[in-house]
Order: C-alpha cells, then sequence, then structure tokens
C-alpha cells in the first residue's frame, strides 16, 4: 500500500487524484496539502508542509510552481521521493529539483497521460522520416484557467521533435512580431484558451502538397490522475535520481 501526501488536494485535478484513488486498492491519502483545510475529506489538510504530522510513503503536486521550495525541503528533509505534476517552472526551479534529485527519487512530467508520451514518440519518428522538408507547427489547447502558456506539455513534445533534428530549432511563439518569411529551423508553438477544455495538442508536419498531422485530445483529467497515481506508486520504492514517463512506461512492459 502507498501512503501518498497530495499537494494542492482542493484543485480540480487534486479532487480528479482524490476520487481516483478511492477506487483503487493499492494506494491510499494519508494526508493534503492546500491553504483551505476545512474540505470535509477523511485525511488531514495541512496549509504548510512543515506541519505534517503523519507517516506517507511519495508526494503528488498538483499546485502551483511557488510551493516548490517548500515541497523539496519537506521531502529532502524526511527523504520522500516526490512526483511533480505541475508545470510552469523556471530554469532555476528546474535546477532545484535536479539537484534534489541527488539524493531522493523525482519523476517529474508535463502531462501524466501515457497517450501523449505515445504522442512524442511518433512525432519524433515523423520528424525522422520526413525531414527538413516538412514545417513543423504545435496547437496547444487549454481551459480559460490555465495559467501558464505555452503548456508544459506543448514544450515537452516540441523538445521530443527538437531532440530528433538535426539542428536544434527556434521556438517561435508569437509571429506577429515577425515580418519575415518563416524559417526552416523553427517549430511554431500556439496556444488557445476558452471554456472548459481539458487538453488538446495537435502537432502539424506541413510539406509541399501534403500536411500530416497528429493529435491528442484528453476528455476528463480522469487521465491525468491515474497516470500520476500510477507514478506515485512506482516511485514508493525508487532510489534517487531523475524519472519521467519513459521509465513508467517501461516499468509497465
Amino acid at each position: 500500500m502507498t501512503k501518498i501526501i497530495l499537494c494542492g488536494c482542493n484543485g480540480k485535478m487534486g479532487q480528479a487524484i482524490v476520487k481516483a484513488v478511492s477506487e483503487r486498492d493499492d494506494c491510499s491519502i494519508a494526508a493534503g496539502v492546500d491553504l483551505i483545510t476545512n474540505c470535509g475529506y477523511d485525511f488531514p489538510v495541512f496549509d504548510d508542509f512543515s506541519k505534517i504530522n503523519v507517516e506517507a510513503d511519495v508526494i503528488i503536486d498538483f499546485s502551483n510552481p511557488a510551493l516548490l521550495g517548500a515541497l523539496l525541503k519537506y521531502a529532502l528533509d524526511n527523504k520522500k521521493n516526490a512526483v511533480l505534476c505541475t508545470t510552469g517552472y523556471t530554469d532555476e526551479q528546474i535546477a532545484s529539483i535536479d539537484k534534489a534529485s541527488e539524493q531522493i527519487g523525482i519523476f517529474r512530467s508535463g502531462n501524466m497521460s501515457i497517450g501523449i508520451n505515445l504522442l512524442i514518440d511518433l512525432v519524433k519518428k515523423a520528424e525522422t522520416v520526413l525531414g527538413a522538408g516538412f514545417d513543423i507547427e504545435i496547437i496547444e489547447k487549454h481551459h480559460n484557467q490555465k495559467l501558464d502558456a505555452p503548456s508544459g506539455t506543448a514544450l515537452m513534445i516540441a523538445d521530443g521533435i527538437s531532440e530528433a533534428m538535426e539542428r536544434k530549432p527556434q521556438y517561435v511563439y508569437d509571429r506577429h512580431a515577425y515580418r519575415k518569411k518563416r524559417d526552416k529551423n523553427e517549430i511554431g508553438i500556439h496556444s488557445v484558451r476558452g471554456g472548459t477544455i481539458v487538453g488538446e495538442h495537435e502537432v502539424i508536419f506541413a510539406g509541399h502538397d501534403e500536411v500530416i498531422t497528429i493529435k491528442h485530445q484528453a476528455q476528463s483529467k480522469e487521465v491525468f490522475a491515474i497516470g500520476s497515481i500510477d507514478a506515485a506508486v512506482f516511485m514508493k520504492d525508487a532510489q534517487a535520481g531523475a524519472y519521467d514517463m519513459t521509465d513508467l512506461v517501461k516499468a509497465k512492459k
């Protein structure tokens, strides 16, 4: 049984994780961390990591980058592995995550869907086959409450494609500032925010007289909740180091 500390337990993703955990028998939520502590859960909720007084195995974080410092301090002080699902980290924060992974296990992914990670494998293969003859554009769509743009997933996809390219591309986010033809060695990344869109990511390979589109659409937050819980169970006894969805997929084979 994996005992989980859920950071951001009152958010939409936190609520989805609570529901998904209640339907499983291999894990439970030992405590939550959130600014609102009186929320009717059957586990204690603390407004600060320093106040946690229950035993747990691993942390799942679906909150805000501002909480990273307190989370890492608690994880390092108590030797707890962590699953970081939050996006929008600064370069400095990413460096602190990398440093912490020298002492504890840290699983980090901009998207917890196995389907998205399959999409990344497919677009890397497409880049290898199609090459420089095709222009690449990424369109990501999310609900109107999402704070960061582009999404962490869109950047994951772009980074995956970049790995397969012969030379590192330029990421272009805002074309209206440019008055020139599209450069061959660039990836366009576009963000749409509206309504209750859970998450859509589309990669367009536009060549001469043909277009190839690879797309993933999340129908509910449950797919991300399940992925994060699977990652937490996987990380319970993991050694110190940096982990991502590739490691989880390999473990499932």
